[in-house]
C-alpha cells in the first residue's frame, strides 16, 4: 500500500463508504503478509517511496504466482517480478493475465508516466541489453519514460559521439557495460548529470564475470560516478527513482 492508497482508505472510512470493520480487515495485512514461505512487505512503499519487487531466481513458479497474487489483490501500484525463467513466466501469465515484459522481467499495473525527468539507459554492447531492459522496465514501473541507447561502447567511440547531444540533455543516466567497463568513465567525463554505472558479467577471461568492470567503475577518474552490483539493472533504476521521487513520494 502506498500513501495515496492509505489516505483513500481513511477517506472511505470517514465518508462511510467503508465500514471500520472492513478497514481493519484491510489493515490486518499491513505491514506484511505471510505467503507460501515469503513475507510480502506491504509497507515498503510507505517507508521508501518504492513498492516491493519480486526477485524470481530461487522461487518456484507456484511461489511467484502466490506472491504476485498477494500484491495485486492487497496492494496498490505496480507489481514487478524480475529475472523469471520460462516456467515462472508461463505460470504467472496463466494466473494473472498479460504483463508488460522485457528480458525476463514482468510488470502488472504499469502506471502512467508521472515523472518529467529525462532518464537515459545506455549500453556498451548488445550483450548488455538484458540488464538494460531490467533497468528500463523498473524505471517504467516507477513512473519514468526512459530512453534506451544501445551498443555505443568504447570499441567504436564514434557511435557514442553520434548520440552525445541526446545523452548530454538527460537529467540522469544509467550506464551498463561489461568487459573493462570504460563507458561509465567516458560518459562521466562528458556529462554533468547523475550517473549510475552497472557492471555486467559480459566479457572474456580476465573480465572475471563482471568483477573487472565493477572495479574499473569504482576506480573511475570521472567524479561522482555511482556504481551498483554486477548485472543489477533493478538496483540502478531504484537509485534513480530515489533521486527524483523521494521529496514527492
Amino acid at each position: 500500500m502506498d500513501e495515496l492508497g492509505l489516505r483513500a482508505l481513511l477517506d472511505d472510512v470517514q465518508s462511510g463508504a467503508m465500514s471500520p470493520d472492513d478497514a481493519v480487515t484491510r489493515l490486518r495485512r499491513l505491514p506484511f503478509a505471510d505467503v507460501d514461505g515469503a513475507t510480502v512487505d506491504h509497507h515498503r512503499h510507505l517507508r521508501s517511496g518504492l513498492p516491493e519487487a519480486i526477485y524470481g531466481p530461487g522461487k518456484s513458479p507456484e511461489q511467484c504466482v502466490a506472491i504476485v497474487d498477494e500484491l495485486l489483490a492487497h496492494g496498490s501500484g505496480p507489481v514487478l517480478l524480475t529475472r523469471t525463467d520460462s516456467a515462472q513466466r508461463n505460470a504467472c501469465l496463466a494466473a494473472h493475465g498479460p504483463a508488460t515484459e522485457a528480458s525476463g522481467s514482468m510488470v502488472w499495473r504499469l502506471p502512467d508516466v508521472s515523472s518529467l525527468a529525462r532518464i537515459a539507459v545506455v549500453t556498451a554492447g548488445t550483450s548488455d541489453i538484458r540488464v538494460a531492459d531490467e533497468a528500463a522496465l523498473a524505471l517504467r514501473a516507477y513512473g519514468f519514460d526512459p530512453t534506451v541507447v544501445t551498443d555505443v561502447g568504447v570499441a567504436g567511440l564514434h557511435r557514442l559521439l553520434a548520440r552525445l547531444d541526446d545523452l548530454t540533455e538527460a537529467d540522469a543516466l544509467i550506464v551498463v557495460a561489461g568487459m573493462e567497463g570504460a563507458l561509465a568513465s567516458v560518459l562521466g567525463g562528458l556529462t554533468g548529470a547523475p550517473l549510475v554505472a552497472v557492471p555486467t558479467s559480459v566479457g572474456y577471461g580476465a573480465g572475471l564475470d563482471g568483477v573487472t568492470a565493477l572495479l574499473a567503475m569504482h576506480a573511475s577518474c570521472a567524479s561522482g560516478v555511482t556504481v551498483v552490483g554486477i548485472d543489477n539493472g533493478f538496483g540502478a533504476a531504484c537509485a534513480i527513482a530515489r533521486m527524483f521521487t523521494w521529496p514527492n513520494r
